[in-house]
């Protein structure tokens, strides 16, 4: 698989792979674009892009806290033909060799935490890659979804982190992604 990382905005490969982004998080869950340009825009964000021969299979949109050591994989989707193929896996294994290399220290993500088989299912997906849940169920005030927190440590520390914790980075993320509502700039 050949894969592409871009750290600023590009509208062809947007392009490329907002059908897969839309398929998967569109009902559910989807920022819309002009939050992830102004995401591109403060420097705050990657789209890493997934090719089997020319087609787009798997992308993700990950967050970067730099100066806290901390990548989220603010969303991950794989196309529905290409699903149980270890796609998935060979990318998140793509995400965390990548963010070794960058000096981070951990990987976040927070999964939905309502007991649902797709819930559960993508909990053990998650685990399948190394990922730890947290017990911590985190409320927000503008969806009615409830989340845990699941991180993948990248350097040795024997501290348990908690849920808690882990929520300050991903609400820090959240923060910057929509400060400035979207706006373009003109």
């Amino acid at each position: 698989m050949k894969i592409i990382t871009v750290c600023n905005w590009d509208d062809k490969l947007w392009q490329e792979v907002s059908a897969l982004y839309l398929d998967a998080f569109g009902k559910k869950g989807a920022k819309p674009t002009k939050i992830i340009k102004n995401m591109f825009a403060q420097g705050i964000a990657e789209l890493h892009v997934g090719y089997n021969e020319t087609a787009a299979v798997v992308m993700a949109l990950t967050g970067k806290l730099v100066a806290d050591g901390v990548m989220i994989i603010d969303y991950l989707a794989v196309s529905e033909k290409e699903c149980g193929h270890g796609l998935g896996n060979q990318f998140v294994d793509y995400l965390r060799q990548k963010a070794v290399a960058e000096g981070y220290q951990k990987l976040l993500i927070e999964a939905e935490s309502t007991e649902t088989p797709d819930n559960r299912r993508r909990i053990h997906f998650w685990q399948s890659c190394g990922f730890l849940l947290t017990e911590y169920v985190h409320h927000y005030i503008w969806v009615p979804e409830t989340y845990h927190a699941m991180y993948l440590p990248l350097i040795s520390d024997s501290r348990k982190i908690t849920g808690e914790e882990l929520f300050v980075y991903i609400n820090t993320f959240h923060r910057l992604s929509f400060r400035g509502g979207g706006k373009e700039k003109r």
